[in-house]
C-alpha cells in the first residue's frame, strides 16, 4: 500500500513535476504520467487544505463563544 504524502511533500512533487515539464519532455505517455502525478499531488494539497481551513473555523468558532 502506498503511503499518502503530507501536505509539503504533495507541494514539493508538484515542482518536481513542473520543473520537469518545463525543462521538456519527449515521450507522451510520460507527460500522462507526470499529469496524473500531478492531478494527484494537488488533490492530496487540497484535502488537506480543507482540513485545515474547517479545523480553523472550528477553533475561531470555540474562541468567540
Amino acid at each position: 500500500m502506498k503511503k499518502e504524502l503530507n501536505f509539503e511533500q504533495a507541494i514539493k512533487k508538484l515542482e518536481e513535476i513542473v520543473e520537469t515539464l518545463e525543462k521538456g519532455v519527449d515521450e507522451l505517455e510520460d507527460v500522462v504520467n507526470l499529469f496524473e502525478a500531478g492531478s494527484e499531488a494537488a488533490k492530496i494539497c487540497s484535502e488537506k487544505l480543507t482540513a485545515v481551513e474547517n479545523k480553523i473555523e472550528i477553533i475561531t468558532k470555540k474562541i468567540e463563544n
